[in-house]
This record gives structure tokens, C-alpha cells and sequence, in this order.
């Protein structure tokens, strides 16, 4: 109940004030994403309507997402089991609300503009608010059905999460995880949508934007890894020239580890190896080391199970104790559930993150 009626008149519940701040940074998003939109509808001297975010449905908000998601109108009927003509008008209507084109023909079909995206991630966020506002009304009274979603690299698939959701699901045993892989731009992307509600993986240094927060886990040491049979597999120490003769696995350009990789060969004014395969997935890194010669850079958490069976081996580092910031990184506004609090704190947990 979010209201009650009193002979002195109507007055908000605690669901009704928990609901209320939910629903208010919903709107807040909404009208962000408005006053956005009206600088480029200033700026192309186009005109709509000056509060137009008042204005706006939701069914509108859900064909626009749909058509910018799907690149097609026909596609983001099936995909809302809405008729192409009502999703066709009420995108329509949305741009003769805000004054600004949001699509655009090409040869495939429409492309949605800048603004269109710009409303898109204030509707998913404010949509998302709604959504955490129901949960935390199901908590209160006592039905546990909110969600967690979080965007893993590979070290936290391989190492953190499974021992952080082991705890997690004892204690919210109905709540409802998923775990989203993919680059980190991809996940990056998501989680600023409210697609995702937390990022874990390597820090950037800088910060890819300003509107996240990288909130700090552990320092993730990291070693040369190469097959149990490779021939410098038993030695005690190797140099980058000796490293250098063989062919190696990098991260792509922009990653933490391939810049750990140029350092390394740099810091020993040695020549990067010139056979290098470019692969951000540690299946087929482990499957590449298993198969050949080649060397990688990698944190032995993440190849732990190789390693203790036997099938991989972890060099030092020729730099010495060379580590890299593993962090949980949300969005800098992000109120999160108490729930999804309860993670963050598992997370920081020295027994469950210690290096």
C-alpha cells in the first residue's frame, strides 16, 4: 500500500516513500535526457516542445528503444508484439514532440541519430529506476524478487564471482543474477544504459568517462604463462629477450594487459616480438598456449585451474611484482537496492578478494 486515507486526508506510506525517490530519479533521467535533446534541437534550429519530457509515454519511450535497438521498424514490432504502424507513429510523434530528427535513411534501412540515442539511455536508466523501486516494495514485504546483472571479464568469470555468488545466494537465495560477458566497451555501454548494474574487471587508467566510478577490489598480481612442456617452463627466471623469440597472445590495444605487454618490452629496451595474436577470450588463449610455444601476460587467479592441473605454468615477471587494479566500477549516481549493496559489500570482502 503506498497510500493511506486518513479523515485528515491522504498520506504516503514508507512503500509509498520508498517508491516515491525511485520514481523521482526516474523522472529526473527523463528530463535530463530532455534538456539534452533541446540544446541540439537549439543547436540544429529545429523546434519542438520546450518541456516536451512532460509529454512523453511510455509507449513511445518503448517503441523508441525497440526501433533504435532493432535498426527496423517491422523487427521492433515483433520484438514489443506491437503493429508496425503504432510503433511507426509513436516514434513519429516522439519527434514532433522534441523537435529533432531521430532517424535517418541509409541503404540498410533507418539509423537512429545522436538525440535518439541520447533519449534511449534516459528512458532504459528511468525504466531501470521503476523496476529497482518494485523490488525494493517485494523486499519490504517480504518477497525477495530483485536482480543483479553484472558485466564480468574474465578474470572475475574465472576467479571472483564464483566465489562471491556462492556467499551472495546464501544469503538472497531468490535473487535473480545475471552475468553479461563481452568487450569492455560493450559492457561499458550497458552499464551506463542501467542494463547492467555493476562492471567488474581491470581499472582503466584514466577513467573512460566521467560519469562512472571504479570502486577499488584488489591488486591482481601478474606472470608469464606458457604450457607445462614449453622449453622455458622450468626455468626459474627469464628475460625479455628470451621472451621475445617467441610467439605471443596479446590483449587488443586499449586493454590493461596489452599495455602490460609494450611495458615490458620497452622497460628492457628489448624489440616487441613481431608474431603476436591479438585475442581477449581465455578459452582461446588457454587452447593457443596448450597447442604451441606461445607466451601471454596473465594473472595466475584467473588461470587458476590450469594451473593446478598441471597444464599451465606461471613465470615471473622479468619487471619483478608487476600487478594491475582489479575494480567494480557503476554508474556515479547509482543508488543501488539493499540487495545489490550486500553484493558490493561481499565483494570487498578480504576473504572472498584477497589477492
Amino acid at each position: 500500500m503506498l497510500f493511506v486515507r486518513r479523515s485528515s486526508g491522504m498520506f504516503v506510506t514508507e512503500p509509498g516513500e520508498i517508491f516515491l525517490r525511485r520514481v523521482e530519479r526516474a523522472l529526473d533521467y527523463i528530463e535530463a535526457g530532455g534538456r539534452e535533446t533541446l540544446k541540439v534541437a537549439q543547436k540544429d534550429k529545429e523546434r519542438g516542445f520546450e518541456n516536451f519530457h512532460r509529454l512523453m509515454t511510455a509507449a513511445q519511450l518503448n517503441a523508441l528503444i525497440a526501433v533504435v535497438e532493432t535498426g527496423n521498424f517491422s523487427l521492433a514490432a515483433r520484438q514489443t508484439g506491437v503493429s508496425q504502424p503504432s510503433i511507426h507513429r509513436r516514434a513519429r510523434d516522439l519527434e514532433e514532440l522534441t523537435g529533432v530528427t531521430l532517424f535517418e535513411k541509409d541503404r540498410s534501412g533507418i539509423r537512429p541519430t545522436a538525440t535518439a540515442r541520447i533519449l534511449v539511455r534516459a528512458a532504459k536508466l528511468a525504466f531501470s529506476e521503476i523496476d529497482l523501486g518494485r523490488s525494493e516494495l517485494d523486499a519490504l514485504g517480504g518477497r525477495e524478487s530483485g536482480r543483479l546483472t553484472i558485466g564480468a571479464m574474465a578474470l572475475a568469470r574465472a576467479y571472483i564471482l564464483p566465489k562471491t555468488l556462492s556467499a551472495y545466494g546464501r544469503e538472497f537465495p531468490d535473487h535473480r543474477v545475471s552475468i553479461v560477458e563481452g568487450p569492455y566497451e560493450q559492457l561499458l555501454s550497458g552499464l551506463r544504459h542501467g542494463e547492467i548494474d555493476i562492471l567488474i574487471g581491470a581499472a582503466r587508467e584514466p577513467a573512460p568517462i566521467d560519469d562512472i566510478v571504479q570502486e577499488p577490489l584488489f591488486k591482481d598480481p601478474l606472470a608469464i604463462m606458457v604450457r607445462k612442456g614449453h622449453p622455458l617452463a622450468k626455468r626459474k627466471s627469464v628475460s625479455a629477450t628470451e621472451l621475445a623469440r617467441y610467439p605471443w597472445i596479446v590483449a587488443r590495444a586499449g586493454a590493461p594487459l596489452r599495455a602490460r605487454f609494450e611495458e615490458l618490452f620497452k622497460a628492457k629496451r628489448v624489440r616487441e616480438p613481431s608474431r603476436i595474436i591479438e585475442c581477449n577470450s581465455f578459452a582461446a588463449i588457454r587452447g593457443l598456449l596448450l597447442e604451441s610455444d606461445a607466451v601471454t601476460i596473465l594473472s595466475p587467479h584467473q588461470a587458476h585451474y590450469e594451473i593446478e592441473a598441471g597444464l599451465l605454468k606461471a613465470l615471473p615477471h622479468p619487471q619483478g611484482k608487476i600487478v594491475r587494479d582489479i575494480a567494480a566500477t557503476v554508474r556515479s549516481d547509482w543508488a543501488p537496492t539493499c540487495a545489490q549493496q550486500r553484493f558490493m559489500d561481499l565483494l570487498k570482502t578480504k576473504d572472498l578478494a584477497a589477492a
